[in-house]
């Protein structure tokens, strides 16, 4: 890895690191030797993922763990000072804590609440706790936030995650925009994109990426320059990502009902359809 931000000895803040993607990254930046917090919830699986870190890290003092509902903006500036007083700072954060509560329309609505908290607004407690550090420093620096293809396509099923990670696609795309437009190219901010994924505590199937495959694949996006880091899976290939991102965007162009690619009027079309 060539990135600046990813030199040795530097800085990485992430969310949501008791398991899956963000455990994984955890344990791929301390093998390059980066200094690093694992975030999440106060759980045991936050007490094995800090130490599973910790014995792949050349120094056990790079390795910290603070423990932090991203929910709470209090909490998050108190993280991004914890962050500050130990290692002086961060290049690189990863906003990766996520929910998936609150599944239909008739869901429990605390339950929707809960998963826009988490999903959008700890993306947003992360982004503005530790962007002003980031500027200070004035060294090159990385905001990573980690979306979903949900966000993007839609499909029925789970409305209120879509919702917010469609929200995570947008305010990610205007942080881009603004640190670009504001000549801090030394800063830049990235949107993950992960394919289907075994994540959390679920049984690795068939066809899902692993973790550590979504990590490879994100660094691979940053080093070549991509702000949509799109992952594909062992089911669904680059050409139908990309299939599936184009008809959406054009039930908007050519007045389509909405999420017609499940609309038995109109699937068919969509079926034919070759980008």
């Amino acid at each position: 890895m060539t990135h600046p931000a990813f030199a040795e000895g530097n800085v990485a803040v992430i969310t949501g690191a008791a398991l899956g993607i963000g455990r994984a990254a955890a344990l791929h930046f301390a093998e390059m030797g980066l200094k690093v917090c694992l975030v999440d919830l106060p759980t045991d699986d936050l007490v094995t993922a800090t130490a599973e870190v910790i014995a792949k890290a050349d120094d056990a003092a790079n390795i910290i763990a603070v423990p932090t509902d991203v929910s709470d903006p209090d909490q998050i500036k108190k993280l991004e000072k914890a962050v500050r007083e130990k290692f002086g700072g961060a290049d690189i954060l990863l906003n990766n804590a996520a929910s998936r509560a609150g599944r239909g329309f008739d869901g429990d609505i605390e339950d929707w609440r809960h998963l826009v908290e988490v999903n959008l607004w700890g993306v947003i407690y992360g982004t503005r706790a530790f962007l002003p550090g980031m500027r200070d420093r004035g060294t090159p620096a990385v905001i990573v936030n980690t979306g979903s293809k949900q966000g993007i396509t839609n499909p029925p099923g789970h409305p209120v995650y879509n919702l917010s990670k469609a929200a995570v696609k947008s305010f990610t795309e205007s942080l881009a925009h603004e640190l670009r437009s504001t000549g801090e190219e030394n800063m830049t901010a990235h949107l993950l994109i992960p394919g289907w994924t075994t994540t959390g505590k679920n049984e690795h199937r068939p066809g899902a990426w692993l973790p550590e495959q979504v990590i490879e694949r994100m660094l691979q996006g940053i080093e070549a320059g991509s702000f949509y880091i799109v992952c594909p899976d062992d089911e669904v290939s680059e050409e139908e990502d990309r299939r599936r991102i184009l008809w959406g965007a054009a039930d908007i162009t050519e007045d389509r009902p909405a999420l017609s690619r499940w609309d038995p009027t109109v699937e068919h079309a969509y079926h034919a359809f070759k980008p």
